[in-house]
């Protein structure tokens, strides 16, 4: 017998559709009292939140990370249900700070309870039988959708509202679902995983646009943040001005991540002129090479906490 710990934390997924057509939280989970049956799982399910996911920040991902802490030896696996607007950052914070080998299973729903077409049981289903799959073990955060696995590591939302919103553009789908089988693909590059005990940095995310210039760079370097992050354009380059702006913020010993603001590839440093990646790179700027800017935000929290040196934060950013 399989046992389940699960993870309401509200979300879509929980909500239902008002005579209006518009989707709200409600007092209870609809998934509390719904009617699961796996064969040889025996589920316990706990509402650890009900809150829509943009009401989700880096405390709550900490009290999760630290639930599953405390589960792990009395469970087989977790399950997590989530919205899907920040589910991927809270898969991602999960999956860098927890060394279990349990299977850690997030899902969500892009229809709510009551709608046509609704997603959410059939995703919570879904979760399940992978979380209960003794081969979703040693795979880190998974993310389970619309019959697709996901690593928590690569996989983002790539459309607002349809059920097949999940994907991983650098790495491609991890496994399937189908009626009878749980299939894989491939196993991931070894994780480089660090406890964390606070969530108080100060990061935010910036993306660049042509014409950009350094003075909303100077502004937040003046305003106490701890680093900064970077979307920038094409493999990880910007303009001139920009670049200037990037220098006054190293020289107040505040670190700045770049990654790029293209849906696919990877950031590196290829161009060597004024604001180019190479001469970035040589200014001091680090390079996250294969994860987004609300993941890399995260990445760079969790090495701050750890208090990393230069040389270490560099070589922790820049692994996949």
């Amino acid at each position: 017998m399989k046992k389940i710990l699960v993870l309401h934390t509200g979300g879509t997924i929980s909500m239902h559709e008002d005579e209006d057509g518009d989707v709200e939280t409600g007092i209870e989970n609809p998934l509390t009292g719904a009617q699961v049956t796996l064969p040889d799982v025996d589920l316990t399910v706990e509402n650890i939140f009900n809150l829509p996911s943009e009401h989700i920040g880096p405390i709550h991902m900490l009290q999760l990370q630290q639930r599953i802490l405390k589960a792990e030896g009395a469970f087989d696996g977790v399950v997590i249900t989530h919205g899907t607007d920040t589910l991927e950052e809270t898969s991602f914070f999960l999956d860098s700070t927890l060394d279990v080998s349990m299977p850690i299973v997030m899902t969500g729903a892009m229809r709510s309870s009551n709608e046509l077409g609704s997603d959410g049981l059939y995703n919570y289903q879904s979760a399940l039988r992978v979380a209960a799959e003794h081969e979703s073990q040693h795979r880190g955060v998974l993310v389970v959708m619309n019959d697709e696995i996901h690593a928590a590591r690569f996989v983002t939302k790539t459309h607002t509202t349809n059920v097949a919103t999940f994907g991983s553009p650098i790495s491609g789908t991890m496994g399937l679902l189908t009626k009878r089988q749980i299939i894989y693909f491939y196993d991931l590059p070894k994780r480089h995983i660090l406890p964390i005990a606070h969530v108080d940095k100060r990061i935010p995310v910036l993306k660049a646009y042509a014409g950009m210039d350094g003075q909303l760079l100077e502004l937040l370097a003046a305003s106490n943040i701890d680093g900064i992050i970077i979307e920038a354009l094409g493999a990880g380059n910007l303009s001139r001005e920009a670049a200037q702006g990037v220098q006054y913020i190293l020289s107040r010993n505040i670190p700045v991540v770049v990654v790029s603001r293209s849906f696919n590839g990877v950031a590196e440093p290829v161009y060597d002129y004024l604001g180019g990646g190479v001469q970035l790179e040589k200014a001091g700027v680090i390079f996250a090479t294969s994860i987004n800017g609300q993941k890399a935000r995260l990445k760079l929290l969790i090495g701050l906490d750890n208090r990393l040196d230069d040389s270490a934060l560099h070589t922790y950013l820049h692994q996949l």
